[in-house]
Parts: structure tokens; C-alpha cells; sequence
């Protein structure tokens, strides 16, 4: 050995940092004896993004609420460690959690508008983590509620802070909450779906504002169903699958070599231009030609204008000037940012909400109108499939009364109980889920399967028209293939024509023969859907397409 070799034997080995915020091995969660996670490692480290994704069910959004605390009384939790920095989660009490809950671990849950206090405004709500621990004065903190709500892109923050959550659009909603949970700067930030609700302008502001955290040192787990959002920021992406992990790597080898067939399942179910024609659940499968009745349209909105007066006294028209017209089998998309007027323009063409100008025809009738009573024997016409589907459920009944009460009043009433139950569960069936969820009350659903039962309550009164609001915003992309494959079956089979609104550009490319682009309460562009995504005229409807995160496979 040489004098130099010998002296750089004998330099001590540099050790690289433990950037470890959170560590956690062998988890597992039990609901009445169910393990509903089974046996769970993974760490998360500082400066760094984990990404966990599966199936509506798969166990990641209990994982992460357990994180926090938050499984419930009649839950059973059980690991070989969760430790946060050297503190030992498992054996803290109560109290404990909410001191980490907060300051050391943010937390933005999945559904935005049971998560908000409606009856609290949205100011006091993001500002409700430094309230709790102690941080500056009433004055400071509703000061800093507006610019964390500007933060997250928030138009006219002051005066959405001065609102209730009811008062927003489903974006606006899941903003507030992801403001919220970065009020006190954590070190980890967990964030279950925090892009489910958001347009694609948002959703990139968002998830750079998260990259933003990330690259200060703030450690991301996140929870979503979307492989293009974990794509764009995770380094780490762990596959769960009926309350394990069955895959977990490097993000970039996960999605562009997945060694798991689950794994492949999922991104072949990734609704893009590419898979137009064919069957998402089956890719093999082509879709036949459709014939698009250009007749009477089945649906017309003509001229249609809404003006709110705002908290601030001033009147704000969120609708203004909008026509089009959708026919019989065809699918009209209609994207737009969060509050460019999209789902107002819905509520109206279902004459859930008046307008203030215009009017909407159906079968070239009047429907906007007539009165509710006139309207009533013609509703079984037009159905619906709402944003949040738990708001639009009555919370006494179980899965089986909201379909059978569906069934009821549409062209086909059953004859007895038994043909209506059957009549029930094989809608269910169509959906994804079981006879066994026909007994159960929605809360005690996933978010995804809470949207599939709200979809087959639409269908079951047999429509030729429907209205789909974020129809496949809450699901995991593999049961959002199910269900896209489910609602273009029963176009083809049926004739049904949608109204389809989306903030997720891959799914209406996907189902769309035309799209109608809305800004700030107008139609901007309008055209076919090769044309709006091959040859966009408008510069906003190119930003959009800018906008879009892309999972390059290749």
C-alpha cells in the first residue's frame, strides 16, 4: 500500500444524511375485524414525493388518514413503527395528534365540501390550523387566510374568504382545503386526491405550488388516482392493491416498466386521444361506429345568461350569452376552468337553477320554462350525475332506496319489490360494485364508489339525456375505465346523448364528438373534438392544452 493509499484508507467514511421524516413498517388496519391494510412498509423522505396509487378501496386513503390520526374508534392499528422525526405516532394520545396535526404533518382529505364547515366562512377555515396552535392575532391570521388563498390560485381571494363553502364551485372548495393544510408549512404534507376537483390551469398551479414545497424540503405523500399528476411530481410510486403493496420503485421505472400486471392494467386505462376509439377496460376492443342524429336536437340551450350578487354587494354574471345545441347519441363536452360558468350552464339546462336570460328547450319543447309541476312528469327525460355525490343522497337511505326511489319514477316502473331490487343490483353490477353494497349507507362508501352508485342512479330511469357533471372525477383510473366503457356502451346501445362536463382533457378527448371551451362565463371556442385539440384558434384553449399533465410512456 502506498503512503497515498493508506492515507485514504484511513479517512473516516462520510456518512450522507438521514433525511427520513417519516418512517412506518408493517401497518396494518383493521375495520370489525376486516384488515383493510395489511402489513404496509414504506418511508418518506425530506425534499421528496411518494406517491401511493390503487384502486378506489385499495387502502391508501386509510393508510394516509391513519397517518394523521384520523381511522376512527372502531378501528384497529397496528405497526412495527409510524414514526414522525423520533416521535413514536403509535403512542400518542388524542392530544398528541393534535398537536402534530397542523404544525408537523398537513392533511388535505379528499372530499372538499363535507371536509369545509358550511356554516363557517371559507376565511375562518383555512385559517383554523393557526387558530388552533396559537399563531398571531384574528386580524393576522384572516390576513394570511386571503394570501394562502391566492397562494393556490384562488380568483378574488378577499372576497371568497368572506364566503361559505356551499358559495364555491367544487375547484374553489378543494383550494381552500390544500391552503388550509400548508398554512403552518409542515414538514410532511399528505395530500389525498388534492387534484380531483381542479381544471387543468388549477391543477398545474397546484401541483407546482406542491413542487414548490417539495424543493424547499417539505416531504409530499401523495394519494391520487391520476398517473399523470403523480408523473408530474412524485419520485416514488407505491402500488396498492386490496390493502397491499404490490409494486414500489423509482417513479420513472414504475410507470414506464411496470413489472406488476396490476400495474400495467392501470396505465392502460388512461383515457387520452390515443384510446377514442376503443374500449379503456378493454383496449383490444374497438368501438363500432355511432350515428349522431343531426335532426332535432334532443337538448338546446339558447342565449342563456346568470348573474349572482356576491357577498360584496356587486353583481357578477357567471353566464353569459351561452348556446349550443347537443342531439340525439351525441356527447358534448365542455371544459373550462373552475368557475368559468361550466356547471352553472348545467344547472340550468336541468332547470335546477333559473336563469336570468335565455332558455333551454328539450325535444324541442320548453323545459326551462315551465313550471316544476309542468316539468315533473318530463323529468324522467333528463338525468343527472352531480359533481359530489354524497350531498345529492339522502343520508337515511341506503344505496338500495336511492336506486329503487330512481327506478320508480322512470319509463319503467317495477312491478313488485323483488323486480325492483333485482332491477337495482344489476345496476350496481354495470357500476363495478356488488348486491352487497345495496344494503349500505353512502357514508360508509369510498369516495369512488359513492360515484359510481350516483351513476347508476342517473341511468336507472331509462333518459335520452344526461347530464354528467365530473362523472369519473373521484375514481381510480381502472373503474374510470369501467364506467367510460359503461356510459359509451349504453350510447351505443341506447342512443343516450351526454352533456359532458370534465376538468380532465384526457377524458373528453376520450368520450367527445364536440366541445364547447368556457372562460369567465362565456363559450370561447366551440368546434369538433379533432379540431380543439389538433387546431386550437383561441389562446386560452391553447394555455388549457399547455397545461395538461402528460405521462409520457415511451
Amino acid at each position: 500500500m502506498t503512503a497515498t493509499d493508506q492515507q485514504v484508507a484511513e479517512q473516516p467514511v462520510r456518512e450522507e444524511p438521514d433525511t427520513t421524516v417519516l418512517r412506518v413498517a408493517n401497518l396494518r388496519v383493521a375495520f370489525a375485524g376486516t384488515e383493510v391494510v395489511k402489513g404496509i412498509s414504506f418511508s418518506a423522505q425530506a425534499g421528496r414525493c411518494l406517491a401511493i396509487v390503487g384502486e378506489s378501496g385499495s387502502g391508501k386513503s386509510v393508510t394516509a388518514r391513519t397517518l394523521v390520526g384520523l381511522t376512527g374508534g372502531n378501528s384497529r392499528v397496528s405497526a412495527d413503527a409510524i414514526d414522525l422525526d423520533g416521535v413514536d405516532l403509535l403512542r400518542t394520545g388524542e392530544r398528541g395528534w393534535r398537536s402534530v396535526r397542523g404544525s408537523r404533518i398537513g392533511f388535505v382529505l379528499q372530499d372538499a365540501l363535507v371536509s369545509l364547515d358550511q356554516l363557517r366562512r371559507v376565511g375562518d377555515e383555512v385559517a383554523e390550523p393557526l387558530r388552533v396552535h396559537g399563531r398571531g392575532t384574528r386580524r393576522s391570521r384572516a390576513a394570511k387566510a386571503v394570501e394562502l388563498l391566492d397562494a393556490v390560485g384562488v380568483p378574488e381571494p378577499a372576497v371568497r374568504a368572506r364566503q361559505r363553502p356551499y358559495e364555491l364551485s367544487g375547484g374553489l372548495r378543494q383550494r381552500a382545503l390544500i391552503a388550509s393544510a400548508i398554512a403552518l408549512d409542515p414538514p410532511l404534507l399528505i395530500a389525498d386526491e388534492p387534484t380531483t376537483a381542479l381544471d387543468v390551469t388549477v391543477q398545474a398551479q397546484v401541483l407546482d405550488l406542491l413542487a414548490a414545497a417539495k424543493e424547499r424540503g417539505t416531504s409530499i405523500i401523495l394519494i391520487s388516482h391520476d398517473l399523470s399528476v403523480v408523473a408530474r411530481l412524485a419520485d416514488e410510486v407505491a402500488v396498492m392493491r386490496d390493502g397491499e403493496i404490490v409494486e414500489h420503485g423509482p417513479a420513472r421505472r414504475v410507470l414506464r416498466e411496470p413489472r406488476h400486471e396490476y400495474t400495467r392494467m392501470l396505465l392502460a386505462a388512461i383515457p387520452s386521444a390515443h384510446t377514442r376509439d376503443t374500449k379503456l377496460s378493454r383496449p383490444t376492443e374497438h368501438r363500432p361506429q355511432r350515428t349522431v342524429d343531426r335532426g332535432r336536437p334532443v337538448l338546446e340551450a339558447r342565449r342563456l345568461s346568470k348573474v349572482f350578487r356576491g357577498p360584496d354587494g356587486v353583481d357578477r354574471t357567471v353566464v353569459d350569452d351561452v348556446s349550443f345545441e347537443l342531439f340525439g347519441g351525441e356527447t358534448l363536452g365542455i371544459v373550462g376552468e373552475s368557475g368559468s360558468g361550466k356547471t352553472t350552464t348545467a344547472r340550468i339546462a336541468l332547470a335546477i337553477l333559473a336563469a336570468t336570460a335565455g332558455e333551454v328547450l328539450l325535444r324541442g319543447a320548453p323545459w326551462s320554462a315551465r313550471s316544476v309541476g309542468e316539468r315533473r312528469p318530463l323529468r324522467k327525460q333528463i338525468g343527472v350525475v352531480y359533481q359530489d355525490p354524497l350531498s345529492s343522497f339522502d343520508p337515511r337511505w341506503p344505496v338500495g332506496r336511492i336506486l329503487t326511489d330512481a327506478l320508480a319514477t322512470g319509463t319503467r316502473p317495477p312491478a313488485s319489490k323483488a323486480e325492483a331490487r333485482g332491477r337495482a343490483i344489476r345496476l350496481l353490477e354495470q357500476v363495478g360494485l356488488r348486491e352487497e353494497h345495496f344494503d349500505r349507507a353512502p357514508l360508509r362508501l369510498s369516495g369512488g364508489q359513492r360515484q359510481r352508485v350516483a351513476i347508476a342512479r342517473a341511468l336507472a330511469p331509462e333518459p335520452s339525456v344526461i347530464v354528467c357533471d365530473e362523472p369519473v372525477s373521484a375514481l381510480d383510473v381502472s373503474i374510470q375505465a369501467q364506467v367510460l366503457d359503461l356510459l359509451t356502451d349504453l350510447q351505443d346501445e341506447l342512443g343516450v346523448s351526454y352533456l359532458f362536463i370534465s376538468h380532465d382533457l384526457g377524458v373528453i378527448h376520450h368520450v367527445s364528438d364536440r366541445i364547447l371551451v368556457m372562460k369567465d362565463g362565456r363559450v370561447v371556442e366551440h368546434g369538433s373534438a379533432a379540431d380543439i385539440f389538433e387546431r386550437p384558434q383561441h389562446e386560452y384553449t391553447r394555455r388549457l392544452l399547455t397545461a395538461v399533465p402528460r405521462l409520457e410512456l415511451k
